[in-house]
């Protein structure tokens, strides 16, 4: 029977497949170089975390804290409001999970907010499991939180124009949300449930749940992935799958978020854990019902009830939000019959919904790209339409899809897309009849259900072909009954249905059924691994006094070829369920045929059809495309060159406020802000992990900035910046082609930049580099220190007027080390400046005019080197003859020998007589001085600085 959705022709793109990527990767380059040519500032976005407190529970007075982060384009604004996404993750994960798609979200311009739902990871409370009382109202505090910022559209005060999208639990989530709050506009909820009591209590005879098979692997998993703070099993998390146009995935483009005022406020303490080991942070409710069913094998009435009130079930005609429903054909967890149940029960209601199937799923992932790729499409294309009110209306179309081979290019699952204008749900549009044939026969069910078929595992997928003989369908434990040879291909896209009849002289029995597909090998398939638990009651002794059953199938999209044969298969134990803990024997048998829903459905164009028109295009597309980049690159240049900052202009290297924070929230660098000016050795310096090296892979383009600017010479640094040709660099090491002479690696690094031969100045870095005859070997033969010394003349070439260099006397010996020094401050004149970075602070005192203290990502001192080392009331003294200063300096009442050491030199505190007095006296002794210092060395001043324990943050 159809479903009450209307018939609609969806308007769509055509999908990118990997073959049109590899045939038009000319144009798309082409396009993206064009494009980032004319629009250099390319909107990005920015980010906001916090834990945010809200309140809920039954009487909404219950706070918890649920950490969050907020992503809103850069272009927002109070006078420029965005449409708004609530991204919701799922179960075992964490906000994290989903910031691949939040991202891509933000890039199609909505704001998005993301949360780790209670009891996982930072955030507090237990899981209720999707409970309208606490993580239904937890959405609604976050709802209430989007109406009140100044840069998310609203409809009204207090209602923001937000849609809702989420996957496995994050879908759930947006299903009760939209049933709870009229202010949701959309939602996409993806591989989610309809009836939790169902999913994990399968009966496909129509039983209730209380008298439903168990489904024990798959609950294990779920109490497992919420028995700890941190996030569960990844497969749980059910990203969104946001993007952009059909076959081209949506990319932010922008930096990685940073934390800094997120939603709201609320305290950050640490979720506590749970007393009850076997809870872990479930709910005390929710984890007595699990561990009464997963002890009994049973659902009693309580446990069905509680899962139903987390289930969209009974709420689905309260959803006023348009809905696409995405689901899985690879799912034992949340199947095909899922989506369906919850397309028919919103549709009743008269809301705009639409269904879409993909050959993904808790067992297959997001499925090959293609597929993927078209159902990113559908999901932005839902929210643009009813979130942020642009395109024509997406329509009711149904859509599918199916394995169809290898890419022939990287051997890749290829998925082909199907549409129809009107729903079939798991029904189909027509039935095809399939005899099967076979004997009533005997099964045994094993004690304690060991051992049992293995037809799917979590995350795994089917591994029927694998197992078969090995440990899948137990011989004496199950029955088959096979069809004859198709005549003719099928194309199966629902639920197949099968009549069954049992006996047991216990009166009931628990059943699996299978359908295999069989090749004329005798290979069998089973689809997705997709079972059907049935529990029989009320049986007689003998077959014959058995009523027939009819039992639905799981809902499958499969081929069934000519030649090949289907087969059903009813076996009593399967290892991702509880059976009956006795042994005992059944009869079974399957009556009449197999019946299979087919539908009418026509293939979704891909880029085959499209094939002659990308190469006539192609041609063309090369010429003008070129001609375009090349003016427009030009022009772009030009304005590069033009943009200078008059404040920077004669200052080789300026940083402002500089922060870089990576993916995983690790903040490297996090306030440097100083400058380099001409005539400078400026010294870089700080414990191990203190963001030294992070600084210097932004400065050289390695990585990109989370916040902040530099400046070359008044030019701001951006990737590809020609400003970058006046910096020379030693940065993470030197990379050499070791087949190749030093020598030759630096004629080929010098004809890379495609500067004139003569402006390379190859005498002078050979004479710095000081390798002699070895230039001319290998570089494969060299050592650290001699690859040291070539990569240090690299950065030399074309005298750049800016010098970078991390740890440039690391694999040196001590001559070395000293010509070094005066190489770097030879090199620091006619305007030239050096940056180094190095641990070794008695070279950097010696060498460096000035310094840089950086610790913990933060700058804690800068100056000229005599500053940041300061005055000392002591005085070292090297002298010729030790015991004749001593008795000299014993004339003097201030002065007081502290120490001494084996290399002549005397500590001498002075107190307050002039260091010239004491030299002086030294000198009419007879006695020579070699050298008069303070006693305080650069090493003291650091150690003062940053502690002598400090470990820094972890650089990266």
């Amino acid at each position: 029977m159809k479903s009450p959705l209307s018939a609609a022709r969806l308007r769509r793109a055509l999908p990118t497949g990997r073959r049109a990527v590899a045939a038009s990767v000319v144009v798309v380059l082409l396009a993206a170089v064009v494009g980032w040519a004319v629009w250099p500032d390319r909107p990005g976005f920015r980010t906001e975390s916090a834990m945010l407190g809200v309140r809920s529970g039954p009487g909404g007075d219950e706070p918890v804290d649920l950490d969050t982060t907020f992503y809103l384009p850069r272009a927002a604004s109070a006078d420029r409001k965005v449409p708004a996404v609530l991204l919701a993750h799922g179960f075992g994960g964490t906000k994290d999970s989903v910031r691949a798609d939040a991202e891509d979200l933000v890039g199609q311009g909505y704001a998005v907010l993301t949360w780790t739902a209670r009891g996982f990871g930072r955030s507090g409370g237990q899981i209720h499991l999707d409970s309208p009382d606490y993580e239904v109202r937890d959405a609604q505090r976050l709802l209430d939180w989007l109406a009140a910022r100044p840069d998310v559209r609203t409809d009204a005060a207090g209602d923001p124009r937000v849609g809702v999208v989420g996957g496995s639990y994050g879908g759930g989530l947006a299903l009760l949300l939209a049933a709870q709050d009229p202010r949701v506009d959309a939602i996409v909820p993806i591989i989610t449930w309809n009836d939790l009591s169902r999913a994990f209590l399968p009966e496909n005879t129509g039983k209730p749940a209380t008298e439903g098979v168990f489904k024990k692997g798959w609950a294990g998993i779920f109490f497992g992935g919420g028995g700890s703070a941190g996030s569960g099993p990844a497969g749980l998390s059910g990203n969104s799958a946001a993007a952009g146009p059909e076959g081209a995935p949506a990319s932010a483009g922008a930096p990685s978020p940073r934390p800094g005022g997120g939603p709201g406020s609320g305290s950050s303490r640490a979720p506590g854990a749970a007393a009850d080991p076997s809870c872990g942070r479930f709910a005390a409710d929710v984890c007595a019902a699990y561990l009464r069913i997963a002890t009994t094998g049973r659902a009693d009435q309580a446990a069905v009830d509680l899962l139903r009130r987390s289930s969209p079930a009974d709420v689905l005609g309260r959803i006023k939000a348009p809905a696409l429903l995405v689901q899985g054909e690879a799912d034992t967890l949340f199947p095909l019959a899922e989506a369906d149940a919850n397309a028919r029960g919103i549709a009743a209601a008269g809301t705009p919904v639409r269904v879409a199937w993909f050959t993904g799923g808790h067992d297959g992932g997001s499925g090959p790209t293609s597929d993927s790729d078209r159902v990113k499409f559908l999901t932005v294309q839902w929210l643009d339409h009813y979130v942020k009110g642009t395109g024509a209306a997406p329509g009711d179309d149904f859509t599918f899809s199916r394995i169809a081979g290898f890419d022939a290019l990287d051997r890749g699952l290829v998925a082909t897309g199907y549409r129809t204008a009107d729903y079939p749900g798991v029904t189909g549009d027509a039935r095809r009849e399939v005899p099967v044939d076979g004997p009533a026969q005997p099964v045994a069910n094993p004690p304690n259900g060991n051992p049992a078929a293995i037809s799917a595992i979590p995350f795994a997928g089917s591994l029927g072909s694998l197992l078969d003989g090995v440990a899948g369908d137990v011989p004496g434990q199950h029955a088959r009954f096979e069809s004859a040879p198709l005549t003719g291909a099928v194309d199966v896209v629902g639920a197949p249905t099968v009549t069954v009849r049992a006996a047991s002289a216990t009166g009931e029995a628990v059943l699996f059924a299978k359908l295999y597909d069989v090749d004329p090998a005798g290979a069998a398939t089973l689809p997705d691994g997709l079972v059907a638990p049935i529990r029989l009651t009320g049986l007689p002794a003998t077959i014959d006094a058995a009523q027939p059953v009819q039992v639905t199938l799981p809902a499958i999209v499969r081929r069934v070829e000519a030649g090949h044969r289907l087969r059903v298969v009813l076996a009593t134990a399967d290892q991702a369920y509880t059976t009956p803990v006795a042994p005992a024997v059944y009869t079974v048998a399957v009556d009449g045929a197999v019946s299979l829903p087919t539908v009418a459905a026509t293939p979704i164009p891909t880029t085959a059809t499209v094939w002659r028109w990308v190469l006539v295009g192609l041609l063309a597309a090369i010429v003008i495309g070129l001609v375009v980049v090349v003016a427009v690159v030009r022009r772009r240049h030009r304005r590069q060159d033009d943009s200078v900052h008059p404040e920077y202009a004669g200052i080789p290297l300026a940083v402002r406020n500089l922060r870089k924070e990576y993916a995983d929230g690790f903040v490297a660098v996090s306030r440097v802000d100083f400058e380099v000016h001409p005539g400078q050795v400026m010294g870089l310096l700080g414990p191990n992990g203190a963001g030294k090296t992070t600084t210097l892979r932004v400065l050289m383009g390695l990585t990109q900035p989370t916040a902040g600017e530099i400046y070359v010479f008044g030019h701001r640094l951006v990737p590809g910046s020609p400003v970058l040709s006046r910096i020379g660099a030693l940065v993470e090491g030197p990379g050499f082609l070791p087949h190749l002479s030093g020598l030759d690696n630096l004629r080929a690094y010098w004809r890379a930049t495609g500067r004139p031969w003569a402006d390379a100045h190859f005498d002078e870095a050979l004479e710095i580099a000081g390798l002699g005859d070895s230039v001319h070997r290998r570089t494969k033969n060299y050592s650290h220190g001699m690859r040291q010394r070539l990569a240090i003349a690299q950065a030399m070439l074309g005298l750049p007027e800016l010098l970078v260099l991390d740890e440039p006397t690391d694999g040196l010996d001590p001559p070395q080390i000293a010509e070094m020094r005066r190489v770097l401050q030879r090199y620091a004149t006619d305007g030239r400046a050096v940056l180094v970075s190095s641990h070794l602070l008695a070279e950097v005192e010696q060498t460096c005019t000035h310094a840089v203290v950086v610790n913990k990502g933060r700058i804690v001192a800068s100056g000229p080197v005599e500053e940041i080392v300061g005055e000392s009331p002591s005085t070292l003294f090297e002298v010729t003859d030790q015991a004749a200063a001593r008795a000299v300096l014993s004339r003097f009442d201030a002065v007081q020998v502290l120490t001494a050491d084996d290399a002549g030199g005397l500590v001498v505190d002075t107190n307050g007589t002039a260091r010239s007095e004491v030299v002086a006296e030294l000198v009419r002794a007879g006695i020579g001085v070699d050298r008069v210092v303070p006693r305080r060395r650069l090493e003291d001043a650091f150690l003062a600085l940053v502690g002598e324990n400090s470990r820094g943050s972890g650089d990266r």
